[in-house]
């Protein structure tokens, strides 16, 4: 096993109006798995072809066990990597497209045999040793490639969005394999995909990158819950988070003003003291689908909402409505950018709620939503950085939040 650090990694490619990696700086522990996560194009695909050795870098550094690796060739780095399109030997069976590597390596037949069979026997492959990759599923060939990579016991395990090409069950039971595979080996994992629920569920600690830059490492629980920016805030979770630019008003209580309606906010200060010298200004509120319920007679924020579309989804529904003014008008909000004001007409106008599954919603029949204001975020509208918290202390021990 090993750490791997990240030192000002940088790539420009010829042409390229920006780098496609932007100084980024990360060490991956020894035996962690770390998560590339981010919209397509944000460079975690060029991080992990950099890190292999199969793309130079611009400016920066890959260090593995202190070593810096940035001029090795990728032989030389003892690096495995599985490819989103499996890339095996269409010629070669199962057998000998796991012991290729090993084959190389001049290891003896019978170590080859014994540390094929093994893998296999691991991932549920016996029975497919003799077979081509042509007579094989693809969650079968998805297998075959992990196995290539772990037959060699690499230092460092390298995955590029390995499941996108899987249907949705057997990406369920694909990332419960890959779970069983870290806990069992522990190899240095870097793992890329643009999927944020794959990224929740396998994670060590998670990477979030934007336009080629670092916005936030951590745990999924501390990505979740204390987003450093509205980009990271609006990405991890599902449905994403709900924005909307509002108005704080002292006095006792505070109101927060939004689309017109005024809503008391009594203890908004002990929550997010930080607010107290951003009265009359706009700011960013981030309220995400759990945050809404059906209002009752006692509800004290109420929005009037008209399903444009209402998603039932066994346990619970998903409720979509126009957001109120200001949904969509606020600035980009990514760190170190210049504010650019974001023309309303081409950002979604929709906000989304969760209800309860048993919600008699129809498409365009008016519905009274309640708002959970404790669970609001805020966010500066000029760069996007969150303005800080402070969670609730737990109802009781063992008692865990869920859902997006």
């Amino acid at each position: 096993m090993s750490a791997v650090r990240l030192e000002h990694l940088t790539k420009t490619f010829p042409g390229g109006a920006a780098p496609a990696v932007d100084d980024v700086s990360l060490t991956i522990r020894d035996g962690e798995f770390l998560v590339l996560v981010g919209p397509s194009g944000c460079g975690k695909s060029t991080i992990l072809r950099m890190i292999a050795g199969l793309e130079d870098t611009t400016f920066g550094d890959v260090v593995i066990d202190g070593q810096k690796v940035t001029d090795w060739a990728p032989k030389q780095r003892d690096i495995a990597m599985v490819f989103q399109n499996y890339a095996l030997y269409p010629h070669m069976t199962v057998a000998e497209n796991m012991g290729f590597a090993l084959r190389l390596r001049r290891r003896p037949k019978p170590r080859i045999r014994e540390q094929v069979e093994d893998t296999a026997h691991l991932l549920g492959l016996e029975e497919y040793l003799e077979r081509k990759p042509k007579a094989l599923s693809g969650g079968q060939r998805q297998r075959v490639a992990m196995g290539r990579a772990l037959v060699r016991r690499p230092r460092v395990f390298l995955l590029d969005e390995p499941l996108s090409n899987l249907d949705a069950k057997l990406r369920v039971s694909m990332r419960a394999e890959l779970a069983r595979l870290h806990q069992r080996y522990r190899v240095t994992t870097v793992y890329v995909t643009h999927d944020q629920v794959e990224a929740m569920t396998l994670g060590d600690r998670i990477a979030v990158l934007n336009r080629g830059r670092l916005q936030q490492v951590g745990t999924p629980e501390e990505l979740y819950l204390a987003p450093a920016n509205r980009f990271v805030a609006g990405f991890m979770g599902s449905p994403s988070m709900n924005f909307a630019t509002v108005v704080l008003h002292d006095g006792d209580p505070v109101t927060m003003s939004l689309d017109g309606a005024v809503f008391p906010f009594p203890d908004v200060l002990r929550r997010c003291p930080d607010l107290a010298g951003r009265f009359g200004e706009e700011i960013v509120l981030g309220l995400r689908p759990a945050a809404f319920s059906l209002a009752g007679p006692d509800s004290a924020a109420v929005v009037e909402a008209v399903p444009l579309g209402v998603e039932a989804l066994g346990d619970e529904k998903h409720v979509l409505f126009e957001a109120p003014h200001g949904g969509g008008a606020a600035t980009s909000g990514d760190p170190g950018d210049v504010p650019v004001a974001v023309d309303e007409s081409s950002v979604s106008r929709l906000w989304t709620a969760k209800v309860q599954q048993h919600a008699g919603l129809a498409i365009g029949r008016p519905v009274r939503l309640a708002l959970d204001l404790s669970a609001a975020y805020f966010f500066d509208a000029a760069d996007g950085y969150a303005i800080p918290r402070r969670e609730p202390e737990p109802v009781a021990a063992g008692v865990s939040g869920a859902g997006g």
